[in-house]
């Protein structure tokens, strides 16, 4: 018992240090947290929709199952009650500290990287059709053949938002001992060369399947090395 007395680092003896050590990575994480509610609402890049475009994107309007109030919740805050009770349970700080800090990082880590690619690709939901034209009357440019909507505008910004999908989450590892705000210079290679892909969508030069299997071509050598 007093061996293990010894080896226990509670909140209260070592919390204030811990925090202290890291205080540039929840200062980052601040930071970033903030530039995830400025992508959340920026506007997405408006792709030309057409009347011939419309039969992929008629399907109907439906409740999500998991909505995106629940995504953090799933992704963030159940992750951290196990880590407290592993603390109650174990009196390490350290585990706690590192263990949270990680899980809010790489929540935030991507949902940061998704909203730039919603963002930039502002790819079409499949209930387009009914947000553009909720009482089914359409409306179409006469020289371009583009849509006119006249749907609810957040309801309608929300609906070019459809590539990535925001409820789809990844993984990311950090060192040792918990810095990971380096994280976000690391993959900053990564997301300009996705957004070079992104351009060429966007030109309307390339599909997306075409930059895709691009991308997976060059991540190749790139592991490899």
């Amino acid at each position: 018992p007093d061996r293990m007395q010894q080896v226990q680092h509670t909140v209260q003896t070592h919390g204030y240090g811990l925090a202290r050590k890291h205080t540039y990575d929840w200062v980052v994480l601040i930071l970033l947290a903030a530039v995830v509610v400025v992508l959340h609402y920026a506007p997405p890049f408006n792709r030309f929709v057409g009347k011939d475009m419309m039969t992929d994107i008629r399907y109907p309007v439906k409740q999500s199952t998991v909505p995106a109030w629940a995504v953090p919740v799933i992704s963030m805050l159940c992750p951290v009650l196990v880590f407290i009770a592993l603390y109650v349970a174990r009196r390490d700080v350290y585990d706690l500290h590192h263990a949270t800090l990680g899980v809010i990082f790489a929540v935030l880590i991507t949902a940061a990287f998704t909203d730039v690619i919603k963002n930039a690709v502002g790819r079409p939901r499949p209930d387009f059709f009914w947000r553009c034209f909720p009482d089914g009357r359409q409306v179409y440019d006469q020289v371009t053949g583009g849509v006119i909507c006249h749907g609810e505008k957040g309801f309608l910004t929300d609906g070019r938002k459809s590539f990535p999908s925001g409820h789809t989450s990844c993984k990311f590892a950090f060192d040792r001992k918990g810095h990971v705000a380096k994280l976000c210079i690391v993959i900053l290679p990564l997301l300009l060369a996705s957004l070079v892909g992104i351009s060429r969508i966007d030109n309307y030069r390339h599909h997306w399947e075409d930059v895709f299997v691009g991308g997976l071509i060059g991540w190749g050598p790139y592991a490899y090395f």
